[in-house]
């Protein structure tokens, strides 16, 4: 059994029944199913042999309860994700990156991350990354908020939606940026977090805003160094801690810095801070 899924015009082919059944479930890969065509550029396969052993461990984390490691074995990238009860799910990408094999649990909680990584560390090579954003789309153009969780993304992009017409949320969590042809496109995506959005869509770049809580409103724009500053946490924290994910990232980001502006916003949960953000990447009043 296998299918095919086209994202930020990457396509991944998934293989084996158990492996392509459980992807199926994840509701968020369901408007990227596309019909077989040509050659993936990776395939994820349901493995039939032991997982690797890691030489080294690059990034822990623990989320409610349950902690996952990223790091290298011999021959690739390796990440397990270890749940509170029941077996691990192990995941581990070839050196070449062209086939991410799959074994153990694949609860859908914890097999949606895994393919967020292995998506991540394929694609990186091709100026593709995930930013971890609320993403609408205003005249054609998107625009990220990018932000600590708990900042107001979501708040923000909902003012927006209520406040600027002809606004839509494009994705709500891990909208996907590619550089292409130097230009900053970004793509809807299978991951939208607490909020399911999920649109194959794609929409040039008009400008990133890194949001902060304030008594009051005030939006400038960041300067190069600052810039990077802002888009850098926003990136897979795990890849940071891999010198050559790291340097994909890098380049990617350096791109955008050279093509959209970077702000931020100091805001209240208000209208006016919406237009406020809105008048100034676009020059119109949105009232």
């Amino acid at each position: 059994m296998i299918h095919d899924y086209l994202i930020a015009g990457h396509r991944i082919q998934v293989e084996g029944e158990r492996l392509v059944q459980a992807v199926d479930a994840l509701t968020g890969f369901i408007p990227f199913k596309v019909m077989a065509d040509g050659e993936p550029l990776c395939h994820f396969v349901e493995s039939t042999t032991e997982a690797p052993l890691f030489e080294t461990v690059l990034y822990t984390n623990e989320i409610d309860g349950i902690v996952s490691h990223f790091g290298r074995y011999n021959n690739g990238f390796l990440f397990v994700m270890l749940p509170p009860e029941g077996e691990a799910l192990e995941l581990w990408l070839d050196k070449n990156k062209q086939v991410a094999s799959f074994k153990g649990n694949y609860n859908l909680r914890l097999l949606r991350f895994a393919c967020w990584i292995a998506y991540g560390v394929v694609t990186v090579p091709f100026k593709t990354v995930a930013i971890h954003t609320s993403t609408i789309v205003c005249e054609g153009k998107a625009i990220l908020f990018l932000g600590e969780s708990g900042t107001g993304k979501s708040t923000h992009t909902r003012l927006w939606h209520e406040n600027i017409q002809g606004t839509v949320l494009l994705n709500d969590d891990s909208p996907i940026l590619r550089i292409i042809d130097g230009e900053p496109w970004i793509y809807g995506s299978p991951w939208s977090g607490k909020t399911p959005c999920y649109k194959n869509e794609s929409y040039p770049l008009a400008a990133c805003v890194r949001l902060s809580q304030a008594p009051f409103n005030k939006i400038e724009r960041l300067n190069v160094a600052q810039g990077y500053g802002a888009l850098h946490p926003s990136c897979p924290p795990d890849f940071a801690y891999s010198d050559e994910l790291y340097d994909y990232i890098s380049g990617i980001l350096s791109s955008l810095l050279s093509a959209v502006p970077v702000y931020h916003l100091a805001c209240l949960p208000d209208a006016d801070a919406a237009y406020l953000s809105h008048d100034t990447i676009f020059g119109v009043c949105g009232k």
